[in-house]
């Protein structure tokens, strides 16, 4: 995991203090509560397990990217800035992988315990700080979660897959196609060595089915 690179409060800087059990959480002491105390954090987590949808998501360990301004408010911390997360799955139309990066926006307000925004606010309404950690994972990995496309592709122009040979019809001729054989006369066709079209008589033209 590369170094954790310092907080700035203005032209000063500190030690990026943090608990080793835990890179997401950030130690606040630096900041403390004075209303309009900022710091700058940019720090790179690994990914936990679970930030994925059936699809596509962040593999597990994977490096994320986190650029924050922490800034102190009377309610609480206010969170602002972007990560970066890689994404691994597959495309819904044709199945080929797909690779790619997330920037995504976050700003967040954590709450004090005992402030009148935590007092006031259900369980699941707002993001609180643990005493004097403040953890970045729930945010991330809802902002990243909830970005995550159900159904990815490859390309938009991606046409998906041949029903009947299951190839990538982008990668096919256009006029690729496929004959129907009717099976009801399948074998007196193969009898007498011709082609059973689905008008329902032997030796007939085959009938062309395209995609």
């Amino acid at each position: 995991m590369p170094a954790a690179q310092p907080f700035r409060t203005g032209a000063a800087s500190s030690e990026d203090r943090r608990p080793a059990a835990n890179p997401w959480k950030v130690d606040l002491r630096e900041l403390g509560r004075r209303a309009g105390s900022m710091q700058e954090l940019e720090r790179t987590v690994p990914a936990p397990g679970d930030w994925r949808v059936e699809l596509i998501g962040v593999p597990e360990k994977a490096d994320v990217h986190l650029r924050l301004r922490l800034e102190s408010v009377m309610e609480g911390v206010l969170v602002t800035g972007e990560l970066d997360a890689p994404v691994v799955g597959s495309c819904a139309r044709c199945l080929e992988p797909i690779e790619d990066t997330l920037r995504l926006d976050v700003q967040e307000l954590f709450a004090y315990e005992g402030s009148t925004t935590e007092a006031t606010s259900e369980e699941d309404e707002v993001r609180r700080i643990d005493g004097d950690f403040l953890d970045l994972e729930p945010l991330a990995r809802d902002t990243v979660v909830l970005s995550l496309p159900l159904a990815p592709v490859c390309s938009e122009d991606c046409e998906g897959l041949c029903v009947d040979c299951g190839e990538r019809l982008n990668d096919l001729p256009a006029d690729h196609s496929h004959e129907i054989v009717d099976a009801r006369w399948a074998g007196l066709a193969a009898k007498f060595g011709t082609t059973a079209s689905s008008s329902g008589t032997p030796g007939d033209s085959t009938t062309p089915e395209e995609n």
